[in-house]
């Protein structure tokens, strides 16, 4: 039996994302993803501003935080744990995307991501293209998620009763 995948729409999973957390208006939302990720590389928005490390170091943020916050959603995860997304701006070549797992209670943390990209040339044809680009790197976060979170279950010690 075959199963049909219905992907999410990101573009306005994002578009949420961002007038939700008080980042910015909706109309202004819709212009910053659409000035950003449509159209052809590179784009020279990001890279022509007076702070363009600043301007990519969002940008990646922008786009990585709602993919990262659906992921946590979908997998029951601790309450003492936390995730995190670094970033190592490069203005010359791939910037580096780190999203890591803290499990809490002083417990190693995890990466589940580490993702090179360059964020002028971050640009897709349409919307489907984001949107299987997003989808990817969801899952990717997710199962990631799904494996550090078992492991550190498995590795809780057994309480001791005397």
């Amino acid at each position: 039996m075959a199963t049909s995948m219905t992907a999410r729409n990101w573009i306005g999973y994002l578009c949420e994302s961002l007038v939700a957390s008080g980042v910015m208006p909706t109309w202004e939302a819709a212009a910053y993803l659409t000035d950003n990720l449509f159209g052809e590389a590179p784009n020279l928005r990001l890279h022509e501003t007076k702070a363009p490390y600043e301007a990519a170091s969002q940008f990646f943020q922008r786009v990585y935080s709602p993919l990262v916050e659906a992921a946590g959603r979908a997998v029951d995860l601790p309450a003492s744990s936390m995730i995190h997304i670094f970033t190592d701006i490069s203005l010359t070549g791939n910037s580096a995307v780190l999203v890591v797992y803290f499990p809490g209670e002083n417990r190693p943390h995890q990466l589940l991501l580490l993702d090179g990209a360059q964020a002028w040339n971050l640009v897709f044809a349409d919307a489907d293209a984001f949107n299987v680009w997003a989808e990817e790197r969801y899952r990717w976060i997710k199962e990631a998620l799904e494996v550090a979170v078992a492991r550190t279950r498995q590795a809780e010690p057994l309480a001791v009763t005397i």
